[in-house]
């Protein structure tokens, strides 16, 4: 009885987790260059029963599930004409180099700026870099496909663009930005005013969203019929006897 409530209840633990992954896909669906996030969920080792005392099998019998892992998406989003000469979008593998207070981080998020001191950074003030380093302009910018900078129509910098090796899950570490090892790329394809907006699908994360709520309650109510059950079985047997 009991153990039927524990499998219950690791389901809508399990539930509960994926609620807050959908919930954080839709919250980002517009955010450029955002990868949805997938939930990985695994079961218990089965048990085997058997009947005693003869010992003959009944089948086996699984305590529930767990989350894995969460782990993105890495399909690429649909790329956006935006005409502002300082969004960028890869049109292809790889990303952008950034530096941030915690390193160097990379984004798919090619929406830049201007600082007060005339380098190129994201909307939270991160840096991009180019292979010499931070960029800075002092003119109007274009940017070729091969990801050469020109500023004023002079050569700049070229975009320091990297991507993950095969078999690499990057780490997230908040809005559009991942860490990890990577490499540089040679071949890339940079689009200059266009966006590469999120991956998301809002009408499959909303389906996703009311699977979700239907089978948390679905276990919810699992747990409210043993625990009825049980109560019962205590209570007329406590009289019985």
């Amino acid at each position: 009885m009991l153990r039927g409530i524990y499998t219950a209840a690791a389901g809508m633990l399990v539930q509960h987790a994926h609620n807050d992954v959908v919930a954080n896909n839709l919250a980002n669906a517009s955010t450029p260059g955002f990868r949805r996030d997938r939930i990985l969920v695994r079961s218990f080792p089965q048990l085997d029963l058997y009947r005693t005392p003869e010992g003959a099998p009944i089948g086996p019998l699984t305590a529930g599930a767990a989350v894995e892992e969460v782990v993105p998406d890495m399909m690429p989003g649909p790329i956006k004409f935006t005409g502002n000469d300082l969004d960028l979008a890869l049109d292809g593998p790889g990303y952008f180099a950034v530096a941030t207070p915690q390193g160097i981080a990379y984004t798919r998020s090619g929406s830049f700026m201007l600082d007060g001191e005339g380098y190129l950074v994201t909307k939270d003030g991160d840096r991009l870099l180019g292979r010499n380093g931070p960029l800075a302009v002092s003119g109007p910018v274009t940017v070729t496909g091969e990801g050469v900078v020109f500023s004023g129509g002079e050569a700049v910098d070229a975009l320091l663009i990297v991507d993950f090796p095969p078999g690499v899950i990057p780490e997230k570490m908040g809005g559009s930005l991942v860490a990890g090892p990577v490499a540089p790329i040679e071949e890339v394809r940079v689009r200059q005013g266009h966006l590469e907006m999120a991956n998301v699908n809002v009408v499959k994360e909303m389906i996703d969203l009311i699977a979700v709520m239907r089978a948390y309650e679905a276990n919810q109510k699992i747990i409210q019929a043993h625990d009825e059950t049980l109560g019962k079985a205590v209570n007329e047997m406590g009289r019985s006897v």
